[in-house]
């Protein structure tokens, strides 16, 4: 059985243990004792070095935990040294967790239901259906107060079944080990923590967005949001350069900007229509009509997206008896409308047709596209369209 150090003393960083079994070639490395903390929890496991060789990953198999190492450990006795800034990160991301999870039950009863810890942030699921902009902010201002006051944060082994005022029951039996923060949570934990709420330094309430039937909550502590402040700091202090404005007139000149972003947008739709329409009629005036009084309009181009084309489609079969068909090279795509009076199904017409050369692509009856191999392709498609409308 491992002795886990981490238990007990979550800041030690150094220490000494004898290897009781090697595996994986030496690669997979067991400890009478250990100060790596393994995943679990939703905690991400521990790194450093032992015995000099780089830890990658470590795993609780129960009574005893592995240590995943990137080159062979021959060594009986060992020195072990955890990565203590990765470390530190996690212990303020889990206090700041039981205290963010206490607070919301504390103010609002919302009830933690799952957890997990990220490498950039982590995230907390709720048994909640909503929580107000206000709620978010009454939070996090409660959760900070009490991190101000460095309320003590300690540890302690009880009898699950004598074990009183845990936040959530525990289901486990016999002995528990117990995180209490003092005159705010108790809660069953194997995790690692910070000795008072003051070392978490401060918490941020990131986003909160549904999940399922419930919320989830992403969070920063410690380090990890004082860089996310200077970040977003720096962030909006580059836009307020680059619109030559003060950081609180941002938002109401962004929204100007918006708007006249949307007003372009429509004038230049408006354009666009009424150069389809001109340049439809043209088309279509010049468009000798067969026998039938059908009239084919055929576009090429080199280069265009098909979308681009499908307003001119639209427009051109809106006349009596009218066919369009766009063929575009780069990539090889083509476009086939009609007018209603032609009685042709362009969808069902060109499915059939693009299956025969190996294209894909669908549609409506009055419009419908697809994509082919290659230019080859393209002509076969073409001469197949001419001898079919």
């Amino acid at each position: 059985m491992t002795d886990r150090i981490y238990y007990t003393d979550p800041y030690a960083r150094d220490f000494e243990a004898t290897v009781i079994d090697r595996l994986e070639g030496s690669r997979r490395i067991y400890l009478d004792r250990t100060a790596f903390y393994p995943t679990s929890g939703g905690q991400p496991f521990d790194t450093g070095e032992l015995g000099g060789v780089r830890v990658t990953n470590v795993v609780d198999e129960g009574d005893r935990i592995a240590h995943l190492l990137d080159a062979p450990l021959v060594a009986d006795r060992v020195s072990g040294r955890v990565d203590w800034p990765r470390r530190f990160d996690h212990m303020q991301q889990h206090t700041g967790q039981h205290l963010l999870s206490a607070v919301l039950a504390n103010l609002l009863g919302y009830r933690t239901v799952a957890v997990h810890f990220g490498r950039e942030s982590s995230t907390l699921d709720l048994d909640a259906g909503s929580l107000t902009q206000e709620e978010t902010q009454l939070v996090e201002e409660r959760a900070n107060e009490i991190i101000v006051e460095n309320r003590p944060v300690e540890i302690s082994f009880e009898d699950a079944d004598q074990a009183e005022g845990l936040r959530k029951a525990s289901e486990r039996s016999g002995t528990i080990r117990i995180i209490t923060i003092r005159g705010l949570d108790r809660s069953a934990c194997g995790g690692t923590h910070v000795r008072a709420t003051g070392e978490t330094g401060s918490l941020q309430v990131r986003k909160v967005e549904r999940v399922r039937k419930g919320l989830r909550l992403e969070f920063l502590c410690g380090s990890r949001a004082s860089r996310r402040a200077r970040a977003d700091y720096g962030l909006i202090t580059r836009l307020a350069n680059d619109f030559s404005a003060a950081a609180e007139e941002l938002p109401e000149l962004i929204a100007g900007q918006r708007e006249d972003l949307k007003q372009a947008l429509a004038r230049v739709r408006d354009l666009e229509a009424q150069l389809n329409l001109s340049r439809a009629r043209e088309l279509y005036a010049a468009a000798q009509p067969e026998t039938t009084g059908l009239r084919r309009v055929t576009v090429r181009e080199d280069q265009a997206a098909l979308e681009s084309l499908r307003g001119l489609a639209q427009v051109v079969t809106s006349m009596p008896l009218a066919i369009f068909v766009a063929a575009v090279s780069n990539p090889p795509a083509v476009l086939l409308a009609t007018s209603v009076d032609t009685g042709i199904d362009a969808g069902a017409l060109l499915k059939s047709l693009l299956a025969s050369v190996g294209g894909r692509g669908g549609g409506s009856a009055r419009l419908a596209q697809g994509m082919v191999p290659g230019r080859a392709q393209l002509e076969a498609l073409m001469e197949s369209l001419e001898s079919r409308v």
